[in-house]
């Protein structure tokens, strides 16, 4: 057991990070105790208007606070970031779970993943139609994996997609929701819009100009202002780190697409501390769903988090593994946005050999105009959240955002 011995302290948003904490002789890889734990949320890379920023604000707080109860009721860190996932899904405000985009043929499919720092262990779904909350279905299979094979030495799935996610999901418990209940008032405003976009795209000129209009059509609506994907990242008491992701995919997708968010590396990623990592990592990412696919921009980030510096090492990773990938090279725009935590034990922030102290860097980058996010530990009595917004006269998918703060949790063992 662990009591408080003092709050979280905590770095405001900054362009600038300092890793004055850091030491590489004293922060040694064991599990660290964080005293309750830390989350940090994403509602989606993409552009969020001013007219919206308060509701995505309210959610990404509702989120932060749903994963700390959980953290403070003793629960593991895969836990605490499912109920963060669930209250980002059930928004309307974000392409997720409810109010997800729909797809060309009018229906919602869904894409959700997590992965387990401790056991290493991966769920994900992908194009799953009628699910309230994809997330939960990712989970179970992660669940049902770490329990060892399956009859006759079959070995459990990690990854299922359309409708035999779908049997599986109401197989094991989660309840079937109708996709027409998914749907919002936004979410079908915004397809009926496109669909008579791209039904007037249809009627221009044929041959090569035909195709350039459908071209610029399709990057129009597929654009940054819908790749609200939503994810979190949480380390628990006990230092287990644990990431999550879920989306609606972009907008008009072509039936039975899986963006990033279901894929192993690209939507999130997560893995404790051991004796070859120094830092326990976990990443969540958002934006274009082929462009991350590509570039595997999840586990890449988290490899260069054991790096000495975190903010030079995500700066690094965005531009040379993302922005100038040449896996992307043909690509005008490089769309995307992930949230990074890390933690150690570091010997010298404790006064006394009782104290057990952990210090937890989170940042946040995005090539898109804008990234809301939202952080809290155990301590807090209540998340803060920020909308982060690329500099004046920068170009979305060209250049880039960074921002984030440090906090160090500190707790008596008993």
């Amino acid at each position: 057991m662990e009591s408080l011995i003092n709050c979280t302290e905590e770095q405001q948003p900054s362009s600038v990070m300092t890793n004055s904490w850091y030491n590489q002789e004293a922060c040694r890889s064991q599990k660290a105790k964080c005293a309750g734990g830390f989350v940090l949320v994403h509602a989606g890379a993409g552009y969020h208007s001013e007219s919206k920023a308060k509701e995505y604000k309210h959610v990404c707080k509702r989120a932060c606070q749903r994963a700390v109860d959980q953290l403070r009721a003793g629960a593991l860190a895969v836990e605490a970031v499912t109920a963060a996932l669930v209250e980002l899904e059930d928004s309307p405000f974000t392409n997720a779970g409810m109010g997800s985009n729909l797809n060309l043929s009018g229906e919602i499919e869904c894409d959700a993943s997590i992965m387990d720092g401790k056991s290493l262990h991966f769920g994900a779904v992908g194009a799953i139609s009628g699910i309230k909350n994809p997330v939960l279905v990712a989970s179970c299979l992660l669940t049902e994996a770490q329990k060892g094979k399956l009859s006759a030495g079959r070995i459990p799935p990690c990854f299922l997609v359309g409708r035999g996610a779908h049997d599986w999901a109401v197989g094991h418990g989660i309840p079937p929701c109708p996709s027409e209940k998914m749907a919002t008032k936004f979410s079908l405003s915004a397809y009926k819009r496109n669909k008579r976009k791209m039904e007037l795209a249809e009627k221009m000129d044929t041959g090569q100009n035909q195709a350039k209009k459908r071209r610029q059509s399709s990057e129009n609506e597929n654009g940054s202002g819908c790749l609200d994907t939503v994810g979190a990242v949480v380390v628990d008491s006990e230092g287990n780190v644990a990431a999550a992701v879920s989306s609606g995919g972009l907008a008009m997708k072509h039936p039975g697409r899986v963006g990033q968010a279901a894929h192993y590396g690209c939507g999130c990623w997560a893995e404790n501390a051991c004796n070859m990592n120094s830092y326990s990592t976990a990443v969540s990412t958002s934006g274009c769903g082929e462009h991350l696919i590509r570039t595997m921009l999840a586990r890449e980030c988290s490899t260069a988090m054991q790096s000495e510096d975190a903010h030079q090492a995500l700066l690094e990773a965005m531009q040379n593994k993302f922005i100038s990938s040449p896996f992307l090279a043909s690509e005008d725009r490089v769309l995307g946005g992930v949230i990074v935590l890390r933690c150690c034990r570091c010997v010298e922030a404790q006064p006394s050999p009782n104290i057990e102290a952990a210090m937890v860097e989170f940042l946040w980058s995005h090539t898109t105009e804008s990234m809301c996010v939202g952080y809290m530990s155990a301590q807090d009595s209540k998340a803060k959240t920020h909308i982060s917004r690329l500099p004046p006269g920068t170009v979305p998918g060209q250049s880039l955002a960074i921002e984030g703060g440090v906090c160090r949790l500190m707790g008596v063992v008993d």
